[in-house]
C-alpha cells in the first residue's frame, strides 16, 4: 500500500508510526473548512491561513487502510485504534494521559480529573492545592499570556498562576524569572521575595547615604500591598512601611525632612 501524503507534503505515518509532534494518533482529521487531511488542528493551523474548528470535525481517515469515515475511536474497516483517549466533543485523539473533558472550559484537559477543580470565576481548571488559596480574577484564562501574547485557555502549555491571580504559560514564567521577579501586568512579586528583602535590609544598613541625602524622604507606592508610605530615600531601594517589601515605586519627588535637620 502506498503511503498517504498529507496536505503539508509530508508522508503520513506508516503502520507502527503514529501521529505528529503534537499527538499520538492513528488517523488524520478531515478539516471541515478546506476538506484537507491533517494529523491535528495544530498541524493544520501552522500550514493554512485559517484555523481548524475542532468541534466541527465530522470525518477522519485511517492511517492504515486509508478509509475515510465518521469520527470515532476505532477504524470501522481495519480496527486500528485511533487513540487510547478519544473525546467525541473536541475530537481529540491521543495516547492516554488521564485526560478529561471539562464542560465549563469547553475543552479537554490533562488530568487525572480528581486532581483538578474548575474555578467558576477564573473560568479555568486549577490544581486542587489551589482551591481556596488563589486570588480569583474573572475569566482570567480568556486573556492572552502577557509575555508571548498567545492564547492561554486552549494552549497545550500548562498555565502558571501567579500570587496576584494573573496567568502565564509555564514556559514563559520560567523565562521571566531569568530576567525579573514581577508580574508583567500588575508588577506584584511573582515569587516569595522575603529572604531577599531581608538581605537587602542588611545591605541598606551597611551602605549609609552621603550626608546631603540622609534627611531626604520620598513618597512610595508598594506594588505588593498597594499601600503608600513616606520613607527615607536610599539608592539601593526603599522599603514599604506596611509590608516591608522593596518592590516599590517612587510616587513623588524627594524632599528634605525639616524635623531631622
Amino acid at each position: 500500500m502506498a503511503a498517504l501524503v498529507r496536505e503539508d507534503g509530508a508522508r503520513a505515518p506508516e503502520q507502527g508510526r503514529r501521529g505528529c509532534e503534537h499527538y499520538d494518533r492513528g488517523c488524520l482529521l478531515k478539516a471541515p473548512c478546506c476538506d484537507k487531511l491533517y494529523t491535528c488542528r495544530l498541524c493544520h493551523d501552522n500550514k493554512e491561513d485559517h484555523q481548524l474548528d475542532r468541534f466541527k470535525v465530522k470525518e477522519v481517515q485511517c492511517i492504515n487502510c486509508e478509509k475515510i469515515q465518521h469520527a470515532q475511536q476505532t477504524c470501522e474497516e481495519c480496527s486500528t485504534l485511533f487513540g487510547e483517549y478519544y473525546c467525541s466533543i473536541c475530537h481529540l485523539f491521543d495516547k492516554d494521559k488521564k485526560q478529561y473533558h471539562c464542560e465549563y472550559c469547553g475543552i479537554c484537559r490533562i488530568g487525572p480529573k480528581e486532581d483538578f477543580f474548575h474555578c467558576l470565576k477564573c473560568n479555568l481548571c486549577l490544581a486542587m492545592n489551589l482551591q481556596g488559596k488563589h486570588k480569583c480574577i474573572e475569566n482570567v484564562s480568556r486573556q492572552n499570556c502577557p509575555i508571548c501574547l498567545e492564547d492561554i485557555h486552549t494552549s497545550r502549555v500548562v498555565a502558571h498562576v501567579l500570587p496576584c491571580g494573573h496567568l502565564l504559560h509555564r514556559t514563559c514564567y520560567e523565562e521571566m524569572l531569568k530576567e525579573g521577579y514581577r508580574c508583567p501586568l500588575c508588577m506584584h512579586s511573582a515569587v516569595d521575595m522575603t529572604r531577599y528583602w531581608r538581605q537587602l535590609d542588611d545591605e541598606v544598613a551597611q551602605t549609609p547615604m552621603p550626608s546631603e541625602y540622609q534627611n531626604m524622604t520620598v513618597d512610595i507606592l508598594c506594588n505588593d500591598c498597594n499601600g503608600r508610605s513616606t520613607v527615607q530615600f536610599h539608592i539601593l531601594g526603599m522599603k514599604c512601611n506596611i509590608c516591608e517589601s522593596y518592590n516599590t515605586a517612587q510616587a513623588g519627588g524627594c524632599r528634605i525632612s525639616l524635623d531631622q535637620q
